[in-house]
């Protein structure tokens, strides 16, 4: 029993899975945060040039 005990002590596997967690939140949350602001712009262009394009056309 103390020598499972002393290995339990040792064993980080779980603690190195909490961090890659840590990490592959915050990289899931800065790329939502990228891609919503991309979104917003990409928006705004594509709605400028159907401004553009629906003025060009003849009636």
């Amino acid at each position: 029993m103390l020598q499972f005990m002393k290995n339990f002590k040792k064993n980080d596997s779980g603690a190195t899975a909490i961090e890659y967690g840590l990490i592959a939140a915050l990289v899931a949350v800065a790329l939502i945060t990228a891609l919503s602001l991309l979104g917003t712009d990409l928006n705004n262009i594509f709605g400028a040039v159907s401004d553009e394009l629906q003025g060009a056309v003849p009636e």
